[in-house]
């Protein structure tokens, strides 16, 4: 006797999403932990020497995490209004904040004290940064002005001009202590020169400003505002080399990561975009919990942070995996013993296969039970694959007429539903056609009976989702016969590919006849 065939529904199964090594880099964050803060947070900035504290401005104060603990280290309270922009210094002992006020602070990180008080903006300051050679500190201000400080000595240097809006967003160079770079709701991005003290280049973004960065190089920056990122080279001039829209929402803070190869996105739209630098491609996508206004991440890419409107913080962190060293102890162990068990004959226990209930309805040709099995809420829920493939073996064997005919109204309601629901699932769409077919083969004499009822209603459903995708149907039949008149008009496609269209077109009017059913 010959061995029973299960039903296969691995035929169905969609094509498996090949993860790039970005994908697989960036997914070992892992699941952030949620820190509550005490309102939106402005900015996140890490130290950039180890242990690679970040610092999270929020409210009225500065905290300091600790990104293996998660835990706040120091919490720096000593502003009267609202705190702005904290950053640190490449060194990580100073950091550098705003506030309401208009005034900025320099505090020594280890002991929190003030070390230098920085007056003379007429509204608040919303980033601070220091410069490249760590001297000094820039400011940029809703009075729509640019502060530059000298820390030695506190004084004020120069005040920079030019913005008609408010001054949201700024950067410093990262090679030239004297380059500024401000961006204003003016949708202006200016940049200073502090030898000359005057504005060297201005570019328009399009969109107000939010966010700034430099490359490592110094020579490229990139500007986000609106739902678009902006990169510019500054050594000709502000010239436009590329234009990133990957976000439908405003996106409002940038950072680099990998020492400057990838670019980070956080946007209203509650999406992290992670870009390739070489090729402005986005290589992997993060989803948040709400709005994100801003991010930071460690310089060896082990913590990731982002800050919500709803004052949350996500905390992404690296942990070191080890179920790797698990498992190779395991096979170490199991390589002696295969040593020392070598000279014992080792016979395996049998196990009979395991065959579903469907499968087994089958073997007794008891096709009404094997549907009953396969429609039930659970399988035909989570697992469609599976019932279609027990309809299309019902069909093979011509039993699908037998499973159908004489049933309930609830459970034809089920069935139609089931029809309803992935008939336009590509996957699925001939074997349901067919199955369509066959229930109105069954019922044709029964269908007036059924007006009025929940199986007329059901049928009612299906038939205006055939329609509805016979039109989808005609829609890209349409498409496709503009896209070969612009082919052939442009003399791209190849002498055989007016035969290849042909084809094509006949196919696919092939399918759209199929999918007509009349309930009628």
């Amino acid at each position: 006797m010959s061995q029973f065939k299960k039903t296969d529904s691995k035929i169905y199964a969609k094509t498996p999403t090949v993860l790039s090594p970005d994908t697989i880099y960036w997914k070992k964050l892992g699941v952030p932990t949620l820190v509550k803060e005490f309102g939106a947070i402005d900015y996140i900035d890490f130290c950039p020497v180890e242990p690679y504290l970040f610092a999270v401005t929020a409210s009225v104060r500065v905290q300091i995490y600790n990104p293996i603990t998660k835990l706040v280290v120091k919490n720096i309270t000593k502003f009267q209004e609202g705190a702005h922009g904290g950053s640190f210094r490449k060194d990580g002992n100073l950091l550098v904040a705003g506030d309401e006020l208009g005034k900025v602070r320099l505090f020594d990180v280890t002991t929190r004290t003030i070390l230098r008080y920085f007056e003379g903006h007429k509204a608040p300051v919303h980033r601070t940064f220091f410069t490249a050679d760590g001297h000094h500190v820039a400011s940029f201000s809703d009075d729509r002005t640019v502060g530059y400080w000298d820390i030695a000595t506190e004084n004020h240097l120069h005040t920079f001009t030019g913005h008609e809006d408010y001054i949201r967003a700024g950067c410093t160079s990262p090679v030239s202590p004297n380059i500024i770079l401000s961006g204003g709701y003016d949708r202006k991005i200016r940049m200073y020169d502090t030898r000359i003290k005057e504005c060297v280049m201005t570019v328009d973004h399009g969109q107000p400003v939010e966010s700034l960065v430099f490359l490592p190089s110094g020579g490229i920056f990139i500007s986000a505002g609106g739902t678009s990122v902006n990169v510019y080279d500054a050594l000709a001039g502000g010239r436009l080399l590329a234009q990133l829209s990957q976000h439908h929402k405003t996106v409002t803070c940038l950072q680099l990561a990998s020492d400057g190869k990838r670019l980070f996105s956080g946007s209203l739209d509650r999406h992290v975009k992670v870009y390739d630098v070489a090729t402005y491609q986005v290589v992997h996508t993060i989803d948040s919990s709400n709005a994100i206004l801003s991010l930071g991440i460690s310089k060896n890419d082990d913590t990731l942070v982002t800050g919500m409107v709803d004052g949350l913080i996500a905390i992404y962190r690296r942990e070191s995996d080890s179920r790797d060293e698990h498992s190779t102890q395991r096979a170490r162990k199991s390589r002696y013993q295969h040593v020392y068990e070598s000279a014992d004959q080792q016979v395996e226990e049998f196990q009979y296969e395991r065959i579903e209930g469907h499968d087994r309805m089958l073997r007794k040709y008891e096709y009404k039970k094997a549907l009953d099995a396969v429609m039930v809420a659970k399988v035909r829920g989570m697992w469609p694959e599976k019932t279609v493939a027990l309809i299309k073996e019902l069909i093979r064997r011509k039993g699908l007429h037998r499973a159908l005919d004489d049933r309930a109204p609830e459970s034809l309601v089920h069935f139609i539903n089931f029809l309803t629901r992935h008939i336009g699932d590509y996957r699925f769409t001939p074997t349901l056609i067919d199955a369509s077919n066959i229930l109105l083969d069954v019922y044709q004499d029964s269908l007036e009976q059924f007006t009025g009822t929940i199986v007329g209603k059901a049928l009612e459903t299906l038939a205006n989702k055939l329609q509805t995708e016979e039109q989808l149907v005609q829609e890209f039949l349409n498409l496709q016969g503009m896209l070969d008149m612009i082919s052939v008009a442009a003399d791209i496609a190849e002498p055989d590919s007016a035969d290849d269209a042909i084809a094509q077109f006949d196919a696919s009017k092939k399918a759209k006849n199929q999918t007509v059913i009349s309930v009628d």
